[in-house]
Formats: C-alpha cells, sequence, structure tokens
C-alpha cells in the first residue's frame, strides 16, 4: 500500500488530499484540507500575484508539506490551475515552491483542467448513457464539460472565474437587479461556444463539482432542512426548487445577511452571489431542472489519472 498526497493550488482555495492506495483506481481517504489562499486578490486580471498573496501561497504549501511529512507520504502529486497559468509570476512561484520545499507543481491548461475534473466527477457520480453537463466554478476559470457515462462530447475552460468577475464588475449591497442582469449578459456573450454545445448534445441535467455547489448543498440542508450531511456520499441530488430559494436568498441579501446563512462557509460570503448568478444563467439558458452535486473535481480527478497510468 502506497501513501500519496494530490495538493490542487486553485485560484482560491489550496486543496490537500491523502489517500492509502489499494488497488488499480481504488484508495482510501487518509485526511483532506483546504486553505483559503486567494491567490488572485486584486491582481488576478492584471496578470501576477500580489506579493501577500504569494506570501499566503507559500504558507499554504509550507502547512501541506508538514501534514504530509506527519502523515509520512510517499508521492506528493501538485497542480496549478488559472490564476497560475496566467501569472507572469507564476513560473516563479512554482520554482520557489520546488527549492523551499521540494514540491513539483504542474501548471495545467485548461483543457487538462476539464479533463481532470471529468475524471473526478465520473468517478463520483453515477453518469448514464445521457448526455450531463459538468460545471466547475473556479477562482479564475470556469470548466464545462457535456460528457455521459462513456465519453466526453464536448469540454471548454473560460476565464470567467468568481474572483475574476467580483474584480471586473461592481456589486451594490446588495445587489441589483440590474447589476444581476448585467453579469448575465456578458456570461452569456463569453459563454457562446458552450451554449452552441448545449443546443448540439442536449444535457438533461446539471451536475455541479464540488466548490461552491457543495456551499449549495449545505445551505440547503442547514438553512432550510435545519440538518447537517453527515454521511460520506459522493453524489447528491440538489433539489431544483430548493436551490431557486436559496439562491434567491444569497442573490437578495447583504454581506452581513449572508454571513448568518447557516452552511455558508466564511471564504465563500464573497464569492456565493457570483456563483449563483452563474448558476442560474446555466439553468434558464439551458432550460435544464435537474441538478446534481460531485463532491469529486480536479484534485480526485488528478489522483484517479495517476493511479490509472
Amino acid at each position: 500500500m502506497k501513501r500519496l498526497a494530490v495538493i490542487d493550488c486553485g485560484t482560491n482555495t489550496f486543496n490537500l488530499l491523502i489517500v492509502d492506495r489499494k488497488e488499480l483506481d481504488n484508495y482510501i481517504l487518509v485526511y483532506q484540507t483546504r486553505l483559503p489562499v486567494k491567490l488572485g486578490e486584486h491582481t488576478i486580471n492584471k496578470g501576477f500575484i500580489g506579493e501577500a498573496a504569494f506570501k499566503r501561497g507559500l504558507e499554504a504549501i509550507e502547512t501541506f508539506k508538514k501534514i504530509c511529512t506527519n502523515y509520512q507520504t510517499k508521492v506528493v502529486l501538485a497542480f496549478a490551475t488559472s490564476a497560475m497559468r496566467d501569472a507572469t509570476n507564476g513560473r516563479d512561484f512554482v520554482k520557489e515552491v520546488m527549492q523551499q520545499f521540494g514540491i513539483s507543481i504542474q501548471i495545467i491548461d485548461g483543457n487538462r483542467e476539464a479533463e481532470l475534473i471529468y475524471k473526478g466527477v465520473a468517478k463520483a457520480v453515477k453518469l448514464n448513457s445521457d448526455p450531463s453537463l459538468i460545471m466547475d466554478i473556479g477562482g479564475g476559470s470556469n470548466e464545462y464539460i457535456i460528457a455521459n457515462e462513456n465519453q466526453v462530447f464536448w469540454k471548454g475552460s473560460f476565464n470567467i472565474g468568481a474572483a475574476r468577475i467580483l474584480e471586473r464588475f461592481v456589486f451594490s449591497d446588495p445587489a441589483k437587479s440590474s447589476e444581476i442582469q448585467a453579469l448575465k449578459d456578458y456570461l452569456v456573450n463569453e459563454l457562446q461556444a458552450l451554449l452552441i454545445a448545449v443546443n448540439e448534445f442536449r444535457p438533461i441535467e446539471l451536475i455541479g463539482a464540488s466548490g461552491a455547489f457543495d456551499s449549495f448543498l449545505d445551505m440547503i440542508h442547514q438553512e432550510l432542512e435545519g440538518n447537517s450531511l453527515n454521511d460520506e456520499k459522493t453524489e447528491y441530488g440538489l433539489s431544483f426548487e430548493k436551490y431557486q430559494t436559496i439562491s434567491e436568498r444569497v442573490k437578495t441579501s447583504s454581506i452581513a445577511e449572508r454571513k448568518k446563512i447557516k452552511g455558508l462557509v466564511p471564504m465563500r460570503v464573497d464569492m456565493i452571489v457570483i456563483s449563483s448568478i452563474m448558476i442560474d444563467m446555466i439553468l434558464e439558458t439551458c432550460k435544464i431542472k435537474k441538478i446534481r452535486v460531485s463532491t469529486f473535481s480536479l484534485k480526485e480527478g488528478a489522483l484517479l489519472d495517476f493511479l490509472t497510468k
């Protein structure tokens, strides 16, 4: 049995997953955690990582390195996505991490990111012969994959992540309906390639990959239903009507009010409105009324990709 770790250096959050390999693509979860790094804070649309964010990133890797050492991890796989790949000093960060901690970070492009997200979701969720639209909301980019149990029909990565949008658009507190509509119009324009593919392949459902979708799941269970998610499932159904209820609450609330919503973690309070508008736009434009959530995404996909090779 071999102990492995995967580090996902996302734009908003750095994630750590430690597992014990059993055989082939089977493994036992040992430990997982995440740290809010906000790598793109204030500078994501300017194409570099700011000094404070750079430092937070190194501190997060240092913390993960110590955890990996404590758990006697033999192999550490590390990946970086949108903020790092678009930053002029992204490779400086990679070099610094190697020098300080001996961890090699692989910066992957959007196409590869979408591919790994599909692998993670396909492991977590029971797909069938009908096409599904998989959506991963990141800080720097969003990935969309149209696929079924056997194949990927189409995939794309777009630089419209929540952190980019938050710095590009100015929202009131709470957001005005005109501001919400302006963002929806922008998204429709940016996602023309996706909408053409949706029209061709006709996905019957939306599958949200981890991240913001986890938050909506938690808010529905804790705020609306008064209970917590205690089981360790990798797939959840998300009531369309309850999603609409919580989405409306999120969009019409102030930051102070959102901080009081049960199930919404502090690091998502500022960006959850953006995520809500993004999901709404997809559901409305693609005429989808069935939603599922996969608790697996990039890091699990990267792990499975490694194990099967």
